[in-house]
């Protein structure tokens, strides 16, 4: 039948794959770095995938192709969830990439500590995990890395503005996770270009281990970047920059 469908050009993906992210039936995957449209049959039409697009690589077509199958689409998506169950992964751990917002303004007048004040996220992926965060996602690319301890996040007040704004956020705590965070970080940092590191820790002796961890990935990714380590005290106050 001839209906409307997606068309990728090639030569203009940039290999993001925002656009397979957007795409929820599944009919567009990543092959050799491109994104290619996998079945006709996936396809609704809709272009869902055309806004997540950065270069305008996709465009609607009118051609002869398959009609999209609803039932087929349901199923695939019922088994991708089954096989996300048994292997102890979750469907909300897939990869995502977020808009941060900028704070609703503030009158001169007003503080943070004021009912009016709407503080927004400033989290620019998901998942934060390290244990389910991918080793290879667009958001990585030319990215400024928070690698930083669960309990920074309580203890630092102003944690999204001071710390997650502008940077890839990676959270974990080895002590409870009882993980070595360091080969999967190293994965992270040798796979993409990460342009620095910011470890963020607690002043108490056991969160040591993100810092080790984090230390040792740049190390063992053989790459030179700019990074720092601040730590955080119990009662919120940084202690060290």
């Amino acid at each position: 039948m001839i209906r409307r469908i997606i068309e990728i050009n090639q030569e203009t993906c940039n290999g993001c794959g925002l656009c397979a992210q957007a795409c929820h039936e599944g009919a567009i995957g990543m092959v050799n770095g491109k994104a290619v449209l996998l079945r006709d049959d996936y396809c609704d039409g809709l272009g869902d995938c055309l806004p997540a697009c950065p270069t305008g690589a996709i465009t609607f077509v009118e051609r002869e192709a398959a009609a999209y199958d609803e039932a087929a689409v349901l199923e695939r998506q019922k088994k991708e969830a089954d096989s996300h169950h048994s292997q102890g992964g979750c469907p909300g751990s897939k990869m995502r990439q977020l808009t941060p917002r900028a704070n609703a303004p503030v009158p001169p007048s007003a503080s943070s500590s004021d009912p009016g004040f709407a503080p927004t996220s400033q989290l620019s992926q998901w998942p934060v995990q390290i244990k389910l965060a991918p080793v290879n996602a667009p958001y990585f690319k030319d990215a400024d890395l928070l690698i930083a301890a669960d309990c920074t996040a309580f203890a630092y007040g102003n944690f999204h503005q001071d710390f997650m704004k502008g940077r890839i956020t990676l959270i974990g705590c080895p002590k409870l996770d009882g993980v070595d965070y360091s080969e999967k970080l190293t994965q992270i940092i040798a796979n993409n270009d990460i342009k620095s590191v910011t470890i963020l820790r607690m002043e108490v002796p056991c969160c040591g281990g993100i810092q080790q961890a984090a230390v040792t990935a740049m190390k063992n990714s053989k790459k030179f970047l700019p990074w720092q380590v601040v730590t955080i005290s119990i009662d919120g106050n940084v202690v060290n920059a």
